[in-house]
């Protein structure tokens, strides 16, 4: 009997944080993508259609929360607003204001970060005690702040100077309101409690007696109120879920409907395991043959069952790179292989670390050579036709250390395979369990090879277009 039911198509969006850079004249002129071993996203490169992008517009660069704003289809000079830091302060003896010295206090904050922020939880301000704060701790050095009352705007700008050792900066109304100005005067005033909370809180001494650095301040990065967004599923047509502990990237995709799936190991810090996000995104990406795992329900620190019939575009981001290996103690062996430290690979260029991010980029192949090998398994059962497309947020150049106006690269699409091994992409085996095609003449996965072909070069706000044809398109 002939099954005339057509499969299911459904999408898996790998963004890696971080990923594009520039040519290293210490490395031969390479990108540490060129000098990484890859062979799971090179085959992806053979296999499907490449090209560059820039997330937002030529020429600008931005941060990973305007990008994925840009990329999921939502403008983000609409939608943005903003985000916070622990960092450290210094007497300035000149001006008698304060010096941000460090923007990032300390990258690892995941048991010191939670008691802190707890300290600064339900804070009072003395000239507005009308106002309640709540502060909750993110992963790494982030948490997130909000102040709940009357009269308050997001029209007023942040204290981050953006760069080390600069002063702190003010925050001031951008518009002549009196809720503006109000609001800016609340900020300042919360700022200046934070330090002081911090600067008194004993695990700063602590910190300071080991010579470590103190996190004495909470930078203000951007103010946003909330705002009514259009769900993602109603614009886009299809049923978005995220894997995502990243919390600025979670909190986007709640902010926009999306549901963020549970996945046991991936804590959005250094000790994250990158094969529990792919082990969930094939989950929920073949349900109702195999379970969906749960969906986190905000503000009541709980889970739901996901969606029964699965979801029809999977969204992941990652950010580091803990690897699960064939070990009972695994991360001890990535610390081990990676010289005691394990980084994310953004981080890793903003420490301006070149082996740090190339060996990221091994560890990050091998999650998408087995997400790829989990959505091959659930293809073959008929049922379902997946569509892989891996891209970045933004670049960010060990070179550099900071993020910059180059562009990155998607690759949409490729169809699932059983073997990412790009000298099979164009055959078929006997069972006609595998195939793979040619998109066009990129093998490798690097800037210098897509930006050879077929996409040229394109705005992020383009990706979920180029995503939606596709899927359009008959089997």
């Amino acid at each position: 009997m002939v099954n005339l039911e057509q499969p299911k198509r459904r999408v898996a969006f790998v963004l890696i944080d971080g990923v594009g850079d520039v040519s290293l004249p210490r490395f031969g002129y390479k990108t540490p993508l060129q000098l990484s071993k890859i062979p799971n996203l090179d085959a992806i490169a053979s296999a499907g259609v490449n090209g560059l992008m820039d997330p937002v517009e030529v020429g600008l660069g931005c941060g990973s929360d305007t990008a994925h704003l840009s990329l999921l289809g939502y403008e983000p000079r609409v939608y943005y607003r903003g985000r916070v830091h622990l960092s450290q302060l210094v007497p300035h003896w000149q001006c008698h204001r304060e010096i941000l010295h460090l923007r990032r206090a300390d990258r690892h904050f995941e048991e010191e970060g939670p008691i802190l922020c707890a300290a600064l939880d339900g804070l009072k301000l003395h000239s507005f005690p009308e106002y309640e704060i709540r502060v909750r701790y993110a992963t790494e050095h982030r948490c997130g702040v909000v102040v709940k009352g009357p009269k308050l705007s997001g029209n007023i700008s942040g204290t981050d100077p953006l760069k080390d050792n600069r002063l702190l900066l003010q925050a001031k109304p951008l518009d002549d309101t009196d809720e503006a100005k109000h609001t800016a005067a609340v900020v300042n005033e919360l700022s200046k409690e934070i330090s002081r909370i911090l600067l008194a809180h004993p695990l700063n001494a602590k910190r300071a007696a080991e010579g470590k650095n103190v996190a004495n301040l909470v930078l203000l990065r951007g103010c946003g109120i909330r705002i009514e967004v259009a769900p993602f599923e109603k614009i886009h047509g299809l049923w978005p879920c995220m894997v995502a502990p990243t919390k600025i990237i979670a909190g986007l995709g709640l902010s926009l409907g999306i549901d963020i799936l549970e996945a046991p190991g991936a804590t959005g810090d250094y000790r994250t395991l990158l094969t529990s996000k792919a082990t969930a995104i094939a989950k929920a990406l073949s349900a109702p043959l195999q379970s969906c795992p749960n969906v986190f329900v905000p503000g009541e620190d709980e889970h739901k069952p996901g969606r029964f019939d699965g979801y029809d575009f999977e969204f992941l981001h990652i950010k580091l790179m803990g690897v699960k290996l064939n070990s009972s103690n695994e991360m001890m062996h990535v610390l081990i292989e990676y010289g005691g430290s394990c980084q994310a690979i953004d981080d890793a260029c903003h420490d301006k670390a070149s082996v740090f991010k190339v060996k990221g980029l091994e560890a990050v192949d091998c999650a998408i050579g087995q997400l790829a090998r989990l959505l091959w398994e659930a293809e073959s059962t008929g049922k379902f036709s997946y569509y892989l497309c891996v891209t970045g947020d933004h670049s960010t150049p060990v070179e550099y250390g900071d993020h910059s106006f180059e562009p990155v690269f998607p690759f949409p699409f490729v169809q699932a395979g059983e073997d990412l091994d790009p000298g099979t992409r164009i055959e078929e085996d006997k069972n006609k369990k595998l195939q793979f095609f040619a998109g066009d003449s990129v093998d490798k996965f690097s800037e210098i090879a897509a930006a050879r072909d077929s996409l040229d070069r394109i705005p992020g706000s383009e990706m979920m277009g180029i995503i939606k044809a596709y899927l359009k398109l008959e089997a």
